[in-house]
């Protein structure tokens, strides 16, 4: 029985192995785009989104939770990023020539919105340029749209705090996500799903409060 259970061990250990071994390879033969900022004093200080070409996603921040809190729990996620997203991120990196050659204007005098940094990976190759601002369209656009799906996550964040520890604060958060929404100025809504339907089928959270959740639940449809 004894060298029985023991086969059975070593073939279970062997096919983990195996099962790591494919992800890991993965991970590395697909390509991928790496956008991070690095901005002290901003909420969050820091945050890096991985999107793959395959739109396997996560997204990693630490800072504090907002300007007045001394939460500074790490944050990660993983989501599937949408058909759309994925293509127009590879459209725009592509455009930008994978940012193989320097992407900052280096013009003078502009003030400081954070160390930007894209990054794109391909197998062995990697090509990475850092930069306070620049002046060409592709990187504009895919900044914007990476920092817009920064606001999404961070969103996600903050509403699983304070569902879990402060549910009074949940109506003005899905309140300033509602107009944000509106404004189109979040990306990848559905990475925040999971949350709002949470907060929208709770029965112990007031009506208004589920009402703007299940709202912006519905916006992923249309």
């Amino acid at each position: 029985m004894a060298s029985f259970t023991g086969r059975r061990l070593v073939h279970w250990c062997g096919a983990l192995c195996l099962v790591l071994a494919a992800t890991f390879v993965h991970a590395q033969s697909t390509p991928a785009i790496t956008f991070t900022l690095d901005f002290p004093g901003s909420q969050p200080e820091h945050y890096t989104i991985r999107v793959a070409e395959d739109g396997k996603a996560n997204y990693e921040s630490r800072g504090p939770l907002s300007s007045d809190s001394d939460v500074r729990d790490d944050f990660h996620i993983d989501f599937q990023a949408t058909g759309a997203t994925r293509a127009r991120i590879f459209e725009l990196a592509a455009k930008a020539h994978h940012f193989s050659s320097d992407l900052d204007s280096h013009r003078k005098n502009l003030a400081s919105t954070g160390n930007k940094t894209l990054t794109y990976i391909n197998g062995d190759k990697q090509n990475s340029s850092t930069y306070n601002y620049s002046s060409l369209p592709a990187v504009q656009d895919l900044t914007r749209l990476f920092q817009d799906m920064a606001s999404t996550l961070e969103f996600a964040r903050r509403l699983d705090f304070y569902y879990r520890y402060q549910k009074l604060a949940l109506d003005a958060e899905l309140k300033r996500m509602e107009d944000l929404a509106k404004s189109s100025s979040l990306a990848e809504l559905q990475a925040a799903e999971p949350i709002l339907r949470q907060i929208a089928d709770d029965p112990s959270v007031i009506n208004v409060v589920r009402a703007r959740a299940r709202n912006l639940t519905e916006r992923m449809t249309h």
